[in-house]
């Protein structure tokens, strides 16, 4: 089944921030933000064992008990166990994700990519989660920005490992498709060449928005189109930056980055546009995404969300932002400008 046939709408909700994401989040305020999204219409959620060592999981589960399942579609992520056992968090080496998860649960995270690791890990999230079963798997941040020189050793151990358990599980009908969960291009690449496994998608994360999509234009958008799978796009405001946040990539953005967001908003401005809408609605001109999941942690984005992805946009301002070079030439804009 194509990933645009099980992900219900082109809106979801993306729950890193449920993980304690940069700050520690009062309880009621995460389950507030969720039920936002559930009255607002989103029934697409994903989540990850990663986001907190688990408590985003715990989070979602909790806030989702009460509705029936069969209305709302969940995917969480492989590669990381969490265990009982607990530890240092600062001591934790997380690549370029040092200090993300500080004010998450303290619990042991070891870094797994087996077939047995990825059927615990399965399970561990239908415990946290409170249900019976997830419809997609992703297997997560099998890159550069986590194992750095080694990314592709990890990589060959998801490949024997991982993708065939996800492979066999959706075959099966366990679970509805499975992909790559990640922030870098290069292994879509990889698995795209592959002649087995068969992903059916891939959630990328920050690579296909309006501050940086170059290489995902030239290197998997059309590949993945080709094929008939889809992608979700992840972090569409660039973990803020570009909606007038501090943050680019997880880190303080650079001058450069700066100037651009300045670039791009004096256009918007000029034409009465949303920063929100121009991210969301960029990603969604592509043929290939099938959804965007910016993430929430205050029920109040929700909104915005919701209010940028049906926001009119003119197309004086795509054509602007065309000819002022702020997007890659081929990059599909709406109304086919």
């Amino acid at each position: 089944m194509a990933l645009k046939d099980i992900l219900p709408g082109k809106l979801g909700f993306g729950t890193a921030p449920l993980g304690n994401m940069f700050r520690d989040i009062p309880e009621e305020e995460a389950r507030a933000t969720v039920e936002a999204a559930w009255a607002d219409g989103i029934r697409y959620f994903d989540t990850a064992p990663f986001y907190g060592a688990g408590l985003a999981e715990i989070r979602l589960g909790d806030a989702l008990g009460d509705r029936p399942r069969e209305e709302y579609v969940v995917s969480t992520k492989v590669g990381r166990l969490i265990l009982d056992e607990v530890e240092d968090v600062s001591a934790r080496d997380l690549g370029e994700k040092g200090d993300v998860f500080k004010y998450g649960r303290p619990n042991r995270i070891v870094n797994d990519y087996s077939e047995d690791a990825t059927l615990r890990s399965i399970e561990g999230s239908l415990e946290r989660l409170k249900t019976d079963r997830v419809e997609v798997v992703w297997v997560h941040d099998v890159a550069q920005d986590f194992y750095g020189d080694e990314w592709l050793g990890v990589f060959e151990s998801a490949r024997t490992g991982a993708f065939k358990a996800l492979d066999r599980l959706r075959d099966e009908g366990v679970i509805k498709a499975w992909g790559l969960g990640v922030n870098r291009v290069e292994p879509i690449e990889l698995l795209l060449d592959l002649d087995t496994p068969r992903p059916d998608g891939f959630l990328l994360a920050g690579r296909y928005t309006l501050l940086d999509h170059s290489r995902a234009l030239q290197r998997v958008m059309p590949r993945v189109a080709e094929r008939g799978l889809g992608i979700v796009v992840g972090g569409p405001y660039s973990s803020g930056a570009l909606v007038g946040g501090p943050n680019f990539e997880y880190a303080p953005a650079t001058p450069a980055i700066l100037e651009k967001v300045a670039r791009i908003k004096s256009i918007a401005d000029q034409h009465g546009v949303s920063m929100k809408a121009a991210g969301l609605q960029f990603a969604l001109a592509n043929p290939a995404v099938v959804a965007v999941i910016p993430g929430a942690s205050k029920p109040g984005r929700v909104e915005e969300d919701r209010a940028a992805l049906q926001e009119t946009v003119p197309k004086a301002f795509w054509r602007e932002l065309r000819e002022a070079r702020l997007v890659d030439p081929a990059a599909p804009l709406p109304f086919g400008v």
